[in-house]
C-alpha cells in the first residue's frame, strides 16, 4: 500500500496567495491529503450521495449566482448542507464577497473559508499543479540528478564509481545540479517523474579526498536547480572486458520507476573516458530520439541494410551479420 502524503493549508495559502475570511485554527495544523478538487454545484442543489469532504471545494461564478437566486432561507439551507459535511476548506474565486450567512455557517461547522482573486479556471489549474507535486507518490533513490541541455539525467551506480565527480565536471561545463547522493523522485502524473534533493542535503556534494562542498556557493546560483523532470537514467559501472556493451543504440532499454518507464543507458567507466562529454552527447541524443530521429537507423538505411522506412525491427540482425 503506497504512503499517504499531505500538505498544510498554510503552504497552500502561501503558494496560491489566498485571503482568509474565516480560519478555525492554525493553518499549519490543517492538512490537505487529496490532490483532487471539486466545484460543489450538485451538493448545493441537494445531491450529497458521492460528496468527498477531503477535497478542496471551490465556489465560482456559477455556484455563487446559483445561490444568489435563492431566498435567504433556502440559501442558508443549501450552504448548511455543504458546510455540515465538513469539507477540508472552501474557496471563493474571482474575489467575490461571501454571503453574510456564509461566514456564520463556516464558523458553526469550523470550516476554513478563503477567497482568491484569480479566475476559477486559473485558480483550479494552479492549485491542481501544486497539489500534484506536493502529494505525489514518491521514492528516494541513490544517485545524482543533473540537468544537461534541458534533459534531466539521473546517474546511478555503485558508490565510488564516479557519479559525483562526473556531476562536478558537468556543472563546470555549464549544466546544473539538482541532487547528489539521494534523489527524491515524485510521480506528478501518469507520464512524468520529477526529481529533487532532500532539503537538508540540497546543493551539497561529497567528493572523495576533498570532502563535502556546497555547489551553489562555489559555482553560483546558475549551477543549481531545485527540481527537474527525469528524462534519462544512466547507469555507470566499472568496465567489464567480458561484457558486450551496446555499440549501435538500436535496442531501447527502459527502467521502471514508480510504474513509469524511463529510457536507460549503461555507460562503462574506465580510465581515459571523458564521462562528462559522453553524458552530454547522451542527453542530446535522447532529445533527438524523442523528436523522432535515430542516427543508428539512418546509418543502416544509408548502408542499404534495411529497406523499410522504419528499420528498427530488423536492424539488429543485419548489424550482427555485417560484423561477421
Amino acid at each position: 500500500m503506497s504512503a499517504k502524503f499531505s500538505v498544510t493549508l498554510a503552504q497552500i495559502i502561501k503558494e496560491i496567495a489566498l485571503d482568509s475570511v474565516y480560519m478555525p485554527s492554525n493553518p499549519e495544523e490543517i492538512l490537505v491529503s487529496s490532490s483532487e478538487i471539486n466545484r460543489p454545484g450538485l451538493m448545493l442543489a441537494g445531491f450529497a450521495e458521492y460528496f468527498d469532504n477531503n477535497r478542496i471545494q471551490i465556489l465560482g461564478r456559477n455556484e455563487m449566482k446559483f445561490l444568489e437566486d435563492f431566498d435567504e432561507e433556502k440559501r442558508r439551507k443549501s450552504l448548511d448542507l455543504l458546510f455540515s459535511s465538513k469539507p477540508v476548506v472552501v474557496v471563493i474565486a474571482r474575489g467575490m464577497e461571501p454571503f453574510p450567512e456564509m461566514k456564520d455557517i463556516a464558523k458553526t461547522y469550523e470550516v476554513p473559508l478563503l477567497i482568491t482573486q484569480e479566475t476559477t479556471s486559473g485558480f483550479m489549474s494552479g492549485l491542481i499543479a501544486f497539489l500534484n507535486v506536493e502529494l505525489a507518490q514518491r521514492i528516494t533513490r541513490h544517485g545524482v540528478l543533473i540537468e544537461c541541455y534541458g534533459e534531466g539525467i539521473l546517474l546511478t551506480g555503485d558508490s565510488g564509481v564516479g557519479k559525483s565527480e562526473t556531476a562536478i565536471e558537468l556543472v563546470k561545463r555549464g549544466h546544473r545540479l539538482i541532487a547528489d547522493d539521494a534523489v527524491e523522485i515524485r510521480k506528478v502524473s501518469n507520464k512524468t517523474l520529477v526529481g529533487t534533493a532532500p532539503e537538508n542535503i540540497r546543493h551539497f556534494i561529497e567528493l572523495r579526498g576533498i570532502g563535502i562542498i556546497n555547489a551553489r556557493r562555489i559555482f553560483g546560483m546558475g549551477a543549481v536547480k531545485l527540481t527537474e523532470k527525469i528524462d534519462l537514467v544512466i547507469n555507470m559501472e566499472p568496465w567489464d572486458k567480458n561484457k558486450v556493451y551496446d555499440r549501435m543504440g538500436m535496442d531501447n532499454q527502459y527502467t521502471s520507476i514508480l510504474g513509469i518507464s524511463v529510457p536507460q543507458l549503461t555507460i562503462p567507466v574506465k580510465p581515459g573516458r571523458n564521462l562528462a562529454i559522453i553524458i552530454e552527447v547522451a542527453a542530446m541524443n535522447n532529445r533527438q530520439k524523442k523528436m523522432g530521429y535515430n542516427a543508428a537507423e539512418e546509418l543502416l538505411h544509408n548502408l542499404g541494410m534495411t529497406s523499410s522506412v522504419n528499420p528498427a525491427e530488423d536492424t539488429k540482425k543485419d548489424w550482427e551479420s555485417f560484423n561477421k
